[in-house]
C-alpha cells in the first residue's frame, strides 16, 4: 500500500505543530505541502525527519508560495517546472523508489496553481492571465507524460457546481468562473486524468477543502470550495482503494484555511 496526502499549509514554519499532529494522527507515506512560504534552508526538515519523513524534495521561496514533498518511503526528485515563467516556486515532481504501475516507476507531482487575483479579466488583472497561462503550460506538459503519475495540490479552481457553496453566486468569482473551469478541463483531457476525489465522493455530494478565514464560524456558514485536488493517470487511479479528507483540521489551533486530503493506493 502507498498513501499520499496533500495539504496547502499556508506557512510550514508557522503551522509545524499541526503538520506534526497530522502526521502522528494519520501517518501517510507521502505528504505534499503547498504554500510553505519559506526558502529551502528554512523549511522544518529536521523536525519532519524526526517523525520518519526523512526523504524530502523542497522547492522554496522567500516569504511566498513554495512546495515540499516529504516521505517516509524513498523518493527522488525528478523535475521542477516554472509553469508561470517568472521564477516562482510552485512545483516539484518526484519518483517513488521501487514502486511501479505497469512496469513503470510512479511519480508524484506537487503543484500550487496561482490564485489569480480578484478580477476574472486578463486585461484588467494580469494575475488572472498568469493563472490561465500557467494551466496551459501544465497542459502542454501533461500531453507528453508517459509514466503513471499522480498530480496533487492546490489547483485554486473548484470545477463542479457541488464543489462550491453557491454555484450561481460564484460564477463571476475567481476559482469558479467558466473560463477557469474550461481551462482545467483541457488540462484533464490532455492526459486523461482521473479526479480521484470525485471517484470516491461522487458529484453532487458536497465536497469542500477550503474555507475563508473571514468566516468566523466556518462550520455553520459552510461557505467552502474544493480547491485542492488529487488527479492520477488512469492506470494509477485504478489502484486507488480509498480517499478521504480531514475537515476537523480546519478547527485545529492556528489552522490553515485548507484541509488535508489523502488517497490510498494498492502499489
Amino acid at each position: 500500500m502507498l498513501s499520499v496526502a496533500t495539504w496547502n499549509i499556508n506557512s510550514a514554519r508557522l503551522r509545524l505543530p499541526i503538520i506534526e499532529k497530522y502526521l502522528e494522527m494519520q501517518g501517510p507515506d507521502v505528504l505534499c505541502l503547498q504554500e510553505i512560504k519559506c526558502q529551502e534552508h528554512q523549511f522544518p526538515a529536521d523536525a519532519l525527519a524526526a517523525l520518519g519523513y526523512e526523504h524530502q524534495a523542497i522547492c522554496g521561496q522567500k516569504g511566498y508560495h513554495g512546495v515540499a514533498t516529504v516521505s517516509r518511503v524513498p523518493i527522488r526528485e525528478v523535475t521542477r517546472h516554472d509553469w508561470q515563467a517568472n521564477g516562482e516556486a510552485r512545483h516539484v515532481g518526484v519518483e517513488v523508489v521501487d514502486r511501479e504501475v505497469g512496469g513503470k516507476n510512479v511519480r508524484i507531482d506537487n503543484v500550487y496553481v496561482p490564485a489569480g487575483g480578484d478580477e476574472p479579466d486578463r486585461e484588467k488583472n494580469p494575475k488572472f492571465g498568469q493563472k490561465l497561462d500557467f494551466l496551459e503550460r501544465m497542459t502542454d506538459w501533461a500531453k507528453s507524460l508517459d509514466v503513471p503519475t499522480l498530480i496533487v495540490g492546490d489547483f485554486n479552481i473548484a470545477p463542479l457546481e457541488s464543489d462550491v457553496w453557491n454555484h450561481k453566486q460564484l460564477l463571476k468569482v475567481v476559482s469558479h468562473t467558466p473560463v477557469e473551469v474550461e481551462t482545467l478541463e483541457r488540462f484533464q483531457k490532455a492526459h486523461g486524468w482521473v479526479d480521484i476525489g470525485r471517484e470516491h465522493i461522487r458529484d453532487p455530494e458536497r465536497y469542500f477543502s477550503w474555507w475563508s478565514y473571514r468566516s468566523k464560524d466556518w462550520r455553520v456558514n459552510d461557505r467552502g470550495r474544493r480547491l485542492d485536488h488529487m488527479w492520477a493517470s488512469p492506470e494509477f487511479a485504478a489502484r486507488a482503494t480509498g480517499h478521504s479528507l480531514l475537515e476537523d483540521a480546519r478547527d485545529w489551533e492556528k489552522p490553515s484555511d485548507h484541509i488535508p486530503l489523502v488517497t490510498e493506493f494498492d502499489i
